[in-house]
């Protein structure tokens, strides 16, 4: 399998991790489990498998996040409910998504479940945190949520691959989303909305980036940083590659689960553009 497939399989995998953040069953189960507001509910239900873990660990963990933006609901969010009553709220809320958004979801996930249960198992998780804590929860017998514990703990060891690449780079949390937004040709405004910085911490990222010839003086990519920003995604793909090495046929699992993908794409509940830079599968 080459490396560069591990990105094609993140495009499929990624939208059915997402309807745990947007989905109005995902919001509705973060309020009923004691969540106040949806950045409490995102940040407690996404650390939940770490434990009741201080604001430093999801601080570390999560990279991009203003740290302030982290600690508004990191540790409350353990005084409202426990990890464990919220692991069990983001599960069942997810599959009962998915099911909405997709119908044909109960053969898709009897079939690639147990698959991607193997390339879980398979995967290194060394200096991988929020991948090993969601490999140790336990797999939910309804076989739709394990399929997206599944996918939820490998877009997670993407995501520990892709951080610690950053961190070796020395992009700071809002170094690298500025620079994804501006390679993607995104606003640059989304970040303080969707990831808290001020405006005064967008400038001074701007002109870092630009310092390294990553950005123009306007805040637009250079050629440069968008070939630097291209090896990062290279070198992301193969540290995330080993896990699918177990399966027989990753092409098939990539036809598996684009209609799922597809069919959470176009239910119009995930942003796009987003966050996390998931193009449409």
């Amino acid at each position: 399998m080459e490396d560069s497939y591990a990105r094609s399989l993140w495009t499929v995998i990624e939208p059915l991790h997402l309807v745990t953040y947007f989905t109005p069953e995902a919001l509705q189960a973060n309020k009923d489990a004691g969540m106040k507001g949806f950045w409490m509910g995102y940040f407690g239900s996404r650390a939940a498998p770490m434990g009741p873990v201080p604001a430093g660990v999801v601080e570390a963990t999560f990279y991009g996040f203003q740290p302030e933006r982290v600690r508004k609901a990191v540790p409350d969010a353990w005084k409202f409910a426990t990890p464990e009553t919220l692991l069990r709220a983001r599960e069942e809320a997810a599959a009962a998504a998915l099911r909405r958004i997709a119908p044909g979801i109960e053969e898709v996930a009897a079939k690639a479940a147990p698959l991607l249960a193997e390339a879980v198992e398979a995967a290194d998780g060394a200096a991988r945190p929020l991948f090993c804590a969601n490999r140790d929860v336990p797999a939910p017998a309804d076989p739709v949520a394990a399929l997206w514990q599944a996918t939820t703990a490998l877009r997670e060891h993407r995501g520990d691959s892709h951080l610690a690449i950053l961190a070796n780079e020395g992009l700071s949390g809002i170094e690298s989303v500025v620079l994804a937004a501006a390679v993607d040709g995104r606003s640059l405004e989304w970040i303080t909305v969707a990831r808290g910085w001020t405006e005064t911490e967008l400038r001074a990222a701007v002109a870092a980036l630009a310092e390294r010839g990553l950005l123009d003086g306007e805040g637009a990519a250079t050629a440069e940083g968008r070939a630097y920003r291209e090896g990062i995604e290279e070198r992301t793909n193969t540290l995330a590659a080993p896990p699918y090495r177990v399966l027989d046929d990753p092409e098939e699992m990539y036809a598996l689960l684009l209609p799922v993908a597809r069919a959470v794409n176009d239910s119009g509940e995930l942003p796009f553009p987003n966050p996390v830079g998931l193009p449409r599968a």
